[in-house]
């Protein structure tokens, strides 16, 4: 109610602005976000026109979500042998079947759509940070960089404990993200944008802490997709001068 009011309020004002600069030959941008034009443009339309700053996160979500659509329609995300054809990762097919492949297709993979949607959510918001704040190159490279690297520390972990099991999702890419992010939010005074770093890192170890906890889970592609992404942020990322006034 009180965002209604503060906007009834203003719009004569800003009208009334956007006439005098206007007159003074300069212009002011209609999708500010405090303009007429931004206020009255819905929620979802504001949503799609901000992908356009985020193109390459965008794309990332899209592509696996059409991966777990094409994998539910001639299966189900649920069947292992299913999800093992379709390219998740396994340690002896890698290994002695030299189908490194896998370290790549693996991240596109989904357990269901629990595991998708945990995954893509946390990406959504994260994503979109590093990659404005980072650039598009730049965070591609720390989503495959980062999440292959992790596939890479799970794999070898697996071989040592001589252990098989099939496994797939995005969480070392995303942890990844985390990681470059935990970065950036340090050397900025632990805040950028609405993120802060001590919540960051309060979500990262919970994170961590559920997936020790839990049966099933690929924390070493977690702790691997992290540190990786720390890595990657520090070779990255280079703070933005100030200018001086």
């Amino acid at each position: 109610m009180l965002w209604l009011a503060i906007k009834a309020e203003k719009i004569y004002n800003i009208n009334t602005l956007i006439r005098y600069y206007e007159g003074k030959g300069v212009y002011m941008n209609p999708y500010d976000q405090f303009s007429p034009q931004y206020q009255e443009e819905s929620d979802f339309k504001r949503f799609m026109r901000s992908r356009k700053q985020v193109p390459v996160n965008t794309f990332l979500i899209f592509l696996n979500l059409l991966v777990f659509a094409a994998v539910e329609l001639t299966g189900s995300a649920l069947d292992t042998m299913h999800m093992y054809r379709w390219g998740a990762g396994y340690a002896p097919a890698i290994i002695v079947g030299k189908e490194y492949y896998r370290l790549v297709t693996a991240m596109f993979l989904h357990f269901g759509i629990q595991h998708l949607g945990n995954n893509m959510l946390v990406l959504l918001f994260l994503g979109d940070c590093l990659e404005r704040n980072i650039g598009k190159f730049k965070y591609l490279l720390i989503y495959f960089v980062g999440g292959v690297g992790a596939n890479i520390l799970s794999t070898c972990y697996e071989v040592i404990k001589k252990d098989g099991a099939v496994s797939a999702g995005a969480s070392g890419a995303v942890f990844a993200v985390i990681g470059a992010m935990i970065y950036i939010l340090l050397i900025n005074k632990g805040h950028i944008e609405s993120f802060t770093a001590k919540r960051l890192i309060f979500m990262a170890a919970l994170s961590l802490y559920l997936g020790i906890t839990s049966a099933g889970i690929d924390n070493m592609a977690h702790f691997g997709g992290l540190i990786f992404g720390f890595l990657l942020g520090i070779l990255l990322y280079r703070r933005p001068k100030r200018k001086r006034t």
